[in-house]
């Protein structure tokens, strides 16, 4: 029985696992690179050459100036430190005693010697703009155009001021007063308005000296009965 089972199994064909598996083939193909490269440098040198060339940039032409009132404001704006002493020196030939409408003007201990000249309403102190001056303090700079808004001349006239003594607000309230005299001296008709609003007159309060045995002026030590 088991030798009939044997040669039954032996007339059979099985398959064997251990034979390879036959690859499949792999076709070649003439690659195309190439000839894509070609046709991508004949049309990149076609559209360069269709391409218009570009257009070169036009410098917009400077305008003319209209009047030379607009460029010396324009000057004068950008001056500072040694320039804007000489420009002042240049408004004011043979200094301020040379001029024609000048006045002076105190407060406290501060002094301040003005000159108006026909302008734009600037204001220069110590050969300095006023509110580089006046480290830009709005009422101070007020004080010294005070006179001229009051008569409607804030931009009718330049003033030159020469200032000591005092300090920022003294000087302020000086060149206020010198201002208003010489807008009288301009005209005599300013007078009346400018009295009307108290622009004339001399302030004449002044800081008290220290007494001898006092702190300050009417300050005492602290008394003690023994």
């Amino acid at each position: 029985m088991a030798l009939s089972l044997t040669t039954a199994f032996s007339h059979l064909s099985l398959p064997s696992t251990s034979k390879p598996h036959p690859l499949p083939l792999l076709l070649r193909l003439p690659s195309s690179s190439s000839s894509s490269r070609r046709a991508a440098r004949l049309v990149l040198s076609a559209s360069a050459a269709d391409a218009p060339e570009a257009a070169e940039p036009v410098e917009a032409e400077e305008a003319p100036a209209e009047d030379g009132a607009d460029e010396v404001v324009a000057v004068e704006d950008e001056l500072s430190g040694l320039a804007l002493r000489k420009y002042v020196k240049q408004r004011l030939p043979g200094g301020f005693a040379a001029q024609r409408i000048t006045a002076t003007g105190r407060r406290k201990t501060a002094i301040a010697r003005v000159v108006l000249q026909e302008g734009t309403g600037r204001v220069f102190i110590n050969f300095r703009d006023a509110k580089e001056y006046l480290q830009g303090n709005p009422m101070w700079m007020e004080y010294c155009k005070v006179p001229l808004v009051t008569l409607g001349f804030e931009n009718s006239y330049d003033v030159f001021v020469k200032v000591h003594g005092g300090g920022l607000s003294g000087q302020a309230q000086a060149i206020c007063l010198g201002v208003a005299r010489a807008l009288v001296k301009i005209s005599t008709a300013n007078k009346v308005t400018l009295r009307g609003e108290g622009l004339l007159t001399r302030d004449t309060r002044i800081v008290e000296r220290k007494k001898a045995g006092l702190k300050k002026a009417r300050k005492r030590p602290q008394f003690s009965k023994r």
